[in-house]
């Protein structure tokens, strides 16, 4: 099939990059500044969902804008694996802008207009990211992600703040800069181009196996929002920021831009033959599967409740890569999903801090004994997502994991299909103690003020159906992931 040449993927990214501006004009104005992201975030699913039916009969969107250097263009393309991030980014943020104008009111946080700004600018850098035609076109929304996200870090301008966000930038630009540039420069030299190639751009290369290597550790580390150990520091101490940032952070755009990029180099830079034939695969599956098990060990010892959910990001992202680098047709689709899956169930999760936060000023596992009883839908939302992580159907999280267990055994390898058991296992030793409290433990205090926030309650509940939906209608995800896979 013939790709499609269109606008569309330029106005996806438009949208939300000129829904940034217009919040800045009307700084004055509050209630029409609120107003802006909703309408901006329903705009911008509208436009991605018309550009669905193509991808999903097995076409291509294309936009060429120009030509910085021979080989290397400024250019869009819409495909399988694009369309998947985009959908997930785009769908939760008409959820994240609800109920962040909610959190924001309640707790009267200050620098409002920047931080709706700084918000939809780092929609606008992920649809970049999910729609880049090639590694420039990526790093370059890439990049900008890193910076736009940087303020809403350092949100609350205290030490903690200024402290996680130093880390956040250190790590991130950091990467990019010496790792990332320099397997950018390696694959324009060994390649001639950086457009992404069905079967991988460096499947013809005749460059060494230790060369070749050397990119692609490059890559691995340079995408360091992936978050795999040791790159993964970032992540926990970006918890600094406010809930609404840590869900779009830790559920969404950042973390799923630094996985997608690694996806692209799997599937589309180097591609399942050269990193079999390189054994690239097998070395990367052992190195996820050790961050796997060591951040849910992490997260087990964490009783600040954001804290156990960084940690249980930074082991779900590897769920995601450990499908893509199993190289076996299911584990690949496996991992694809799992970017939807976790995405609808990690925010959902965020979502019932910040709601526990802002109802009782609570951050401590410990100290929330009883309070199901009072925040019910809240703590139902965070029962639903924990479900969805541990992988009980018929939540996303099942499917998921159903298709990573199966690609384990199709690739034949034993020792990873453990790594989910056991990873599960303790999914579950983390997750579900928190529900047990909040609903069957009596009440360390009177709690006579905590109650449901409506602004806060409706998108929690939302994004936990979407999660329960997934589950039970995977098809549109299913398709998508196949068609990355064929």
């Amino acid at each position: 099939m013939d790709p499609v040449i269109s606008i569309r993927p330029l106005f996806a990214v438009a949208i939300p990059a000129l829904a940034a501006l217009v919040i800045l004009l009307l700084n004055e104005r509050e209630k029409l500044r609120d107003l802006v992201s909703p309408v901006a975030a329903i705009i911008m699913f509208a436009i991605v969902a018309s550009m669905a039916p193509t991808v999903l009969a097995g076409g291509t969107i294309d936009l060429r804008l120009f030509e910085i250097l021979p080989g290397i263009d400024f250019a869009f393309r819409v495909d399988a694996l694009g369309m998947v991030f985009a959908t997930v980014s785009s769908l939760l943020w008409i959820a994240a802008a609800i109920y962040s104008i909610g959190y924001m009111r309640h707790l009267k946080e200050h620098a409002q207009t920047r931080f709706f700004a700084c918000f939809a600018g780092s929609l606008a850098a992920a649809a970049g990211g999910a729609f880049a035609a090639n590694l420039f076109t990526l790093v370059i929304f890439y990049e900008v992600l890193s910076l736009v996200t940087y303020p809403l870090v350092y949100h609350h301008e205290d030490e903690e703040a200024w402290a996680g966000s130093r880390k956040y930038l250190v790590y991130l630009m950091g990467a990019s800069k010496s790792a990332l540039l320099a397997a950018l420069a390696l694959t324009y030299y060994l390649a001639g181009s950086l457009d992404f190639a069905v079967g991988g751009l460096l499947a013809g290369s005749s460059a060494s196996a230790a060369l070749l290597t050397v990119v692609y550790v490059g890559f691995l580390f340079g995408f360091a929002k992936a978050a795999v150990m040791p790159m993964h520091a970032w992540l926990p101490a970006a918890m600094v920021a406010p809930t609404p940032v840590s869900a779009l952070l830790h559920a969404v755009a950042v973390v799923k831009m630094g996985v997608f990029c690694v996806l692209r180099v799997v599937f589309h830079v180097f591609g399942t033959g050269l990193m079999g034939s390189l054994h690239l695969g097998t070395a990367t599956a052992y190195l996820v599967s050790f961050t796997i098990l060591m951040a849910s060990v992490y997260a087990l010892t964490r009783d600040d409740l954001k804290a156990r959910l960084a940690y249980s990001t930074v082991s779900q992202l590897s769920y995601i890569v450990l499908g893509a680098v199993l190289l076996s047709p299911l584990a690949m689709v496996g991992g694809i999903l799992h970017i939807a899956a976790h995405a609808f169930s990690k925010i959902t999760l965020f979502f019932c801090a910040g709601s526990i936060y802002c109802a009782s000023g609570k951050r401590n596992i410990s100290d929330m004994a009883g309070i199901g009883r009072r925040l019910p839908w809240t703590m139902g939302a965070f029962f639903v997502g924990s479900l969805s992580m541990i992988g009980v159907p018929p939540t996303a999280g099942f499917v998921s994991k159903w298709y990573l267990t199966l690609g384990s055994m199709q690739a034949g390898d034993v020792a990873f299909l453990v790594v989910l058991l056991v990873s599960s296992v303790l999914n579950a030793a983390y997750f579900l103690p928190v529900t047990y409290l909040a609903f069957f433990r009596t009440e360390a205090e009177e709690m006579p003020a905590v109650r449901e926030i409506p602004l806060l309650a409706i998108p929690l509940v939302a994004t936990a159906v979407l999660s329960v939906s997934m589950g039970i209608f995977p098809n549109y995800f299913l398709t998508l992931a196949e068609g990355v896979v064929r």
